[in-house]
């Protein structure tokens, strides 16, 4: 991972891809898990997003990885808690009431580490991933959260036009990655408002992602 291109984007507070609410994607579809309250969520690749105040005010547990430091500062100042802080391998994880989060390289997070989670919503880590790079982090993802199921926001766009991050992901992509172990269901697919930095047309894609064992 690209440890410094992420740590020079939050230190120069490039972060356009951090949104000022939670993810309306999440707050509509996330129903469509069927989980009881108290349920755990894992965010891959999570940052400070609103979408973690979002789950635990509807009685989820939080469970993420991100890699800057600083951004799960950022997260916890922002949540009013104040987390422990412990080095768990060569990660640091800070953990408060219902909430715990790895930071450092998302490859170091084990299984055990993690612990036992229900589901998955991935919103920006697949996509934040080059190609290179998805097939190792989609392998490990289900390793280590034992194939739950997932709530995943891909992006399709002509990539010839812009180089991503966020990267373009095919539905083929996504079954190379993920059709062996789980059932996939598009949710919806909605135009992306203005494109992407207004250089191309792009689609969000909503997916529910079963696991087939």
């Amino acid at each position: 991972m690209d440890t410094n291109f992420w740590l020079e984007k939050w230190q120069n507070n490039n972060i356009g891809f951090h949104k000022s609410e939670a993810n309306p994607v999440l707050v509509k579809y996330f129903s469509e898990l069927s989980l009881r309250q108290g349920s755990r969520v894992f965010l891959p690749l999570c940052g400070k997003t609103l979408d973690i105040a979002w789950l635990l005010s509807q009685g989820y547990r939080v469970a993420g990885a991100e890699l800057v430091e600083m951004a799960i500062e950022q997260l916890f100042m922002e949540l009013e808690v104040e987390p422990k802080v412990a080095e768990v391998g060569d990660l640091k994880q800070y953990s408060a009431e219902n909430i715990d989060i790895f930071v450092g390289d998302i490859f170091e997070l084990s299984g055990e580490m993690l612990g036992s989670v229900d589901t998955i919503y991935d919103r920006a880590a697949l996509v934040a991933l080059p190609e290179e790079m998805r097939h190792r982090y989609t392998a490990h993802l289900m390793e280590i959260a034992d194939k739950a199921p997932q709530l995943l926001v891909t992006y399709e766009y002509d990539q010839n036009l812009m180089a991503g991050p966020p990267f373009s992901i095919s539905s083929e992509e996504l079954n190379q990655h993920y059709g062996a172990h789980y059932d996939l269901t598009l949710i919806v697919s909605n135009n992306v408002p203005g494109g992407f930095k207004g250089k191309c047309a792009a689609t969000e894609h909503v997916w529910y992602l079963c696991s087939t064992y």
